[in-house]
């Protein structure tokens, strides 16, 4: 790109790209000539066809416009190339597979945009090690309010010029550095840079090696950053020894939206410092706590503040080793959270024979949209504590039960909530021990018409259903005309013939609009079904596939 300005100045006329000229030339005049004779190059220098317009001869203007334009068509060419449109405000380069040639002809952009707001160049490994390249030209971009740079690959170096740079973003709102395990350590190069009054609104360190000095550094900057909405820290499983620290900073973020814990060693006494704060996150939309595992028997008598997240709408405690004790605070706090649409108890299998009061007070939930409650060893009375109160959730659009044997020959309990759940998008009924009568059962309530909805449907794993069930099945399920995933596979360790089903299963296909995904592992086709299979994925016009792993 340095040398754009000489291969092009001796070619002959071009036409000109007028809507990427005319995007680029709006930033070019907002700026004075000796502004431009003024910016920081790098290596390759993308401002020095601008240097030499500037100080050019009156004489040649002709020359000097033809320049601007071969570099403006070069530009063009790259975004191109990547599949990009021409751009003003934002500069989408994620998972673009760039190269280092390729970093050099997006820092060449920058010059021209001088009105750019958001950056992603997220998922390119090329990026690491060349990120200095970039930060020498942020001050072009001092608009920037968003930069993405997940999974880059960055080095100690680029973690170290980026922190010196962001001084010049002034406007940043949004900063991602999720996966990139050398921001472990060097946090504070970062963090350090960020002034009261910051503008930082989402910060995302998703699995950064973070280390317990880097979460007790952060705790000490978090007050200066009033305006931050969305804290993301998952999967930094050493951040667990500084949370005493991180909580006494999240009691300044009273603007505070979302705060994410997946997977962070939070152990029992995590469950009293964090509740010492949720006193101060009065905003608190989504609180995920998701797979510390060592958080189990820390809930008890430990909720006193929760009460407080009047707005919470997302809660996920799945995989938190959930025990009795648990449950019973649980109990008394769940219910008071009105505005609560996400609930995600999954994976805490000691909850199965103590949920009962838990599920039952899940009727005062107005407003949940998703209740996915998956292998949590669920027993019988559980399972009628849950029926009873699911019929008051009319808003209900995910509903996930796999992995609990109860529901198997007790599907009935759920009728009323089927044929209530207008809203229903979602069934997930995975390994529940369902048999014909179930699904026969299932069969009925859409021939009716309910589940009108419905866009994904999982009963695979339920191996004892006979072929006259996915026989009736097969004949009722063309009434889900919203529906665009079917999974019917078998276990890993199981295989049968298919039955005359599989015809009946062809033919309601034709009759899905929406369909495009139809999981139907280990079972196998004799070879006069694999013709009709054949013939069916070559006659349609729409893509539908069905993964099968290779017919047995």
């Amino acid at each position: 790109m340095s040398q754009t300005g000489k291969n092009n100045s001796s070619e002959g006329e071009t036409k000109p790209q007028t809507s990427f000229v005319n995007t680029f030339l709006r930033g070019s005049k907002a700026e004075s000539r000796e502004e431009k004779n003024d910016l920081q190059t790098t290596d390759f220098q993308p401002g020095d066809w601008i240097q030499k317009t500037a100080t050019s001869d009156t004489a040649k203007p002709l020359s000097s416009e033809m320049e601007l334009r071969s570099s403006m068509e070069e530009n063009e060419r790259f975004l191109q190339k990547l599949g990009k449109k021409t751009v003003d405000k934002c500069l989408d380069l994620n998972n673009c597979g760039l190269t280092t040639a390729d970093m050099k002809e997006m820092v060449a952009l920058l010059p021209f945009l001088l009105d750019l707001e958001e950056l992603d160049i997220s998922w390119n490994d090329f990026v690491g090690g060349t990120l200095h390249s970039i930060t020498q030209q942020m001050h072009l971009v001092s608009k920037l309010k968003i930069l993405r740079l997940g999974s880059c690959r960055l080095t100690t170096d680029d973690i170290r010029a980026l922190g010196e740079a962001l001084e010049m973003t002034p406007e940043l709102e949004e900063l991602n550095l999720s996966w990139n395990s050398k921001v472990g350590g060097s946090l504070p190069l970062i963090l350090q840079k960020f002034q009261k009054g910051s503008k930082i609104q989402i910060l995302e360190l998703v699995d950064c090696a973070l280390t317990s000095e880097d979460g007790a550094f952060l705790g000490q900057v978090l007050p200066m950053l009033e305006s931050l909405e969305v804290l993301d820290l998952s999967m930094n499983r050493d951040i667990g020894g500084s949370l005493n620290s991180i909580a006494q900073g999240l009691k300044s973020t009273s603007n505070l939206k979302v705060l994410k814990l997946h997977s962070c060693g939070l152990s029992q006494m995590s469950v009293k410092i964090l509740d010492v704060a949720f006193r101060y996150l009065s905003e608190l939309r989504k609180l995920d706590l998701s797979c510390n595992k060592d958080l189990g028997g820390g809930f008890e008598d430990s909720l006193a503040q929760v009460v407080m997240l009047k707005h919470l709408e997302v809660l996920d405690l799945h995989q938190c080793s959930l025990t009795a004790d648990d449950v019973m605070s649980l109990t008394q706090v769940i219910p008071l959270l009105s505005n609560l649409q996400e609930l995600d108890l999954s994976a805490n299998k000691k909850m199965g024979n103590s949920s009962e009061n838990l599920l039952s007070r899940l009727r005062f939930l107005p407003a949940l949209k998703s209740l996915v409650i998956n292998n949590c060893a669920l027993e019988s009375e559980s399972f009628i504590a849950l029926a009873e109160a699911s019929v008051h959730l009319s808003a209900l659009e995910v509903f996930n039960l796999s992995w609990n044997k109860c529901v198997g020959g007790n599907l009935k309990l759920l009728l009323e909530t089927l044929k209530l759940s207008t809203s229903l998008q979602v069934l997930r009924l995975s390994s529940c021990s369902l048999v014909t009568e179930d699904v026969a059962l299932l069969a009925s309530v859409i021939q009716t018409g309910h589940l009108a909805k419905l866009r994904k449907l999982d009963l695979s794993y339920n191996d004892s259903i006979c072929d006259a069930g996915w026989t009736m099945f097969c004949q009722k399920v063309q009434f889900l005309k919203e529906l665009s995933e079917l999974d019917i596979s078998l276990r890993p360790s199981n295989f049968r013939d298919c039955g005359q089903w599989f015809r009946h299963l062809l033919c309601t296909v034709t009759k899905l609009p929406q369909i495009t995904e139809i999981g139907m592992k280990r079972w196998i086709l004799p070879a006069s079904q694999e013709e009709e299979l054949e013939w069916f994925d070559q006659d349609r016009k729409r893509s539908i596939h069905f993964d099968h792993g290779g017919f047995q």
